[in-house]
């Protein structure tokens, strides 16, 4: 049961709120799966109640960010534009035909676990990466960066409507590939910007179905308002070379996170253990 005020889901949003304005990555790759496996709530519910907090948690952010000129609104407009509409047509498909199955929401979530495990190898070996493309490969015209980054916009958009997780994950990394000579902080600042619109669509549509939980959605804000705060003022701050460890570190324990919970719903819902449950009983 969720009290009016607990203390462990504050200091739980505090922590996300952090690492959400230091790399952009954690609303929905941290959160979802902290609040399933570590609090126990139900996972549609934390789905839910995570993109209002992730949308509320990055206007702190993205306010921050925008002071310190680290929001290329360029970047933001192209991502808007593929995910905005990507995720009113997911959340219609989602009211209409109902929630996705148990199923599949295992495959997605297995699939982002291991998409962040190499998303997280190739932020840790960027420079390496960078070096590799600008010796080997022309520079990429800029018509084909910005159909890039819309359709970047339009995968975000399905992911974060379905399970809350992308925004940050998939969008910073993605970008750093498409924008390899921006700084990873104006990088971090644009996909917080972008995530906000995106997750406040997708959050209401879920409010809507009933996957919100007000109350567990205040405590978490308690802790995680300030905590974007600090943290954004920290990333404009810090230096690539910090940022960079910081946001595969983030990226390789969120895929470990999520690797669990697909695991541990697999196990839950397998008609073998269910049969075996009966057969004890």
């Amino acid at each position: 049961m969720t009290h009016p005020f607990d203390m462990m889901h504050a200091v739980a949003g505090l922590l996300v709120g952090v690492l959400v304005g230091l790399t952009g990555v954690g609303g929905g790759s941290l959160m979802t799966p902290l609040l399933v496996l570590m609090f126990g709530v139900n996972p549609q519910t934390a789905v839910g109640t995570d993109l209002l907090f992730a949308a509320i948690t990055k206007i702190g952010g993205s306010v921050v960010h925008g002071k310190r000129e680290t929001v290329d609104w360029t970047i933001v407009r192209r991502l808007a534009t593929g995910s905005i509409p990507t995720a009113i047509v997911t959340l219609l498909v989602l009211a209409y035909v109902g929630k996705i199955g148990k199923s599949t929401e295992n495959v997605i979530l297995f699939s982002l676990a291991l998409l962040l495990f190499v998303t997280a190898v190739a932020v840790a070996s960027r420079k390496w990466l960078m070096r590799f493309i600008s010796q080997n490969k022309p520079p990429v015209p800029a018509g084909k960066v910005a159909t890039g980054t819309i359709i970047l916009g339009a995968v975000i958009g399905l992911a974060v409507s379905i399970s809350s997780v992308g925004a940050g994950a998939i969008g910073v990394t993605v970008l750093l590939v498409l924008y390899p000579r921006l700084q990873v902080s104006r990088l971090v600042g644009s996909d917080i910007a972008h995530a906000v619109p995106l997750a406040l669509i997708a959050g209401a549509g879920h409010w809507i179905i009933g996957d919100v939980n007000l109350v567990l959605l205040g405590n978490l804000l308690i802790g995680s308002i300030p905590g974007v705060i600090v943290g954004s003022y920290l990333s404009s701050h810090a230096p690539d070379k910090v940022l960079q460890p910081l946001l595969a570190c983030v990226l390789a324990v969120s895929s470990w996170q999520l690797m669990i919970k697909s695991q541990m719903a697999e196990k839950v819902n397998s008609p073998i253990e269910a049969v075996a449950k009966e057969a004890v009983h």
